[in-house]
Parts: structure tokens; sequence; C-alpha cells
């Protein structure tokens, strides 16, 4: 029995469909407090920085990750897809002057700087 060839049309069909039918997954953090910021850290598996949204608002940080790929495949098991991640959090008062990211090794961390809130902010992470 010949391996079907995946071709590069069937994963970008494959990843179209997939994301019109999939919720965004949420991803879980782990938050904690620093002397200059709020440091949020998040497991953002398989996804590069420019597939990364990251929008403060007063009192709330919104990370996402848009699909990356779904290739066809007929797995055995089958629990997350290389993206269409998403998870907002509540930020506490005194946070929000500003907001910086980076993306290594599948880990996104985001540090939301201490002072007044700006108006709303969106980045992507280095």
């Amino acid at each position: 029995m010949t391996p079907h060839r995946i071709s590069h049309e069937d994963v970008a069909e494959a990843t179209a469909a997939t994301g019109k039918t999939m919720r965004p997954q949420s991803v879980p953090v782990n938050v904690y407090e620093a002397p200059e910021a709020l440091v949020v850290v998040a497991p953002f598996p398989a996804v590069t920085p420019d597939d990364v949204t990251i929008e403060l608002r007063p009192n709330i940080l919104r990370i996402s990750a848009r699909l990356r790929s779904a290739g066809p495949r007929e797995y055995l098991i089958h629990e997350w897809e290389y993206g269409g991640y998403e998870r907002e959090i509540d930020v506490p008062e005194g946070y929000g002057s500003q907001v910086e990211a980076n993306l290594t090794n599948g880990q996104l961390v985001v540090r939301v700087l201490r002072g007044s809130p700006a108006a709303s902010i969106s980045i992507q992470p280095t």
C-alpha cells in the first residue's frame, strides 16, 4: 500500500475547514506579580509570533493565536489543534500602562507594566 502524499493544497483546505467549525481553545496560564509588571505565561505550541495577537484594554488582557495548520490525518487520539488559542485575563488595578510580549519555544510571556491604564493597545510578540 502506497502512502498518500499530502500536498500544500490538502493542508490549506483542511485548515480552512477546521477554522470554520472549531472554537478557539482556552489556554491555561500562570500569572504572577513582578516588581514592575504583571506577568502572564501561557503555552502556545506550534504557532509563530505572526500568528499571535495581544490586546490590552482597561482591566482586560486578551491573548489569541490563529489556527496555524490542520493537516488531513486519521488521528487515533485528537485532543488539540495547532492554534486557534484564546484567553482573557482580568488585569488588577495599577497595571496597564504598556504591554510587552515574547514567544519562545512555544511559551508566550506577556508583561503588563505597572501604571495607569492606557487606551487599548494591540501588539504581536517578538
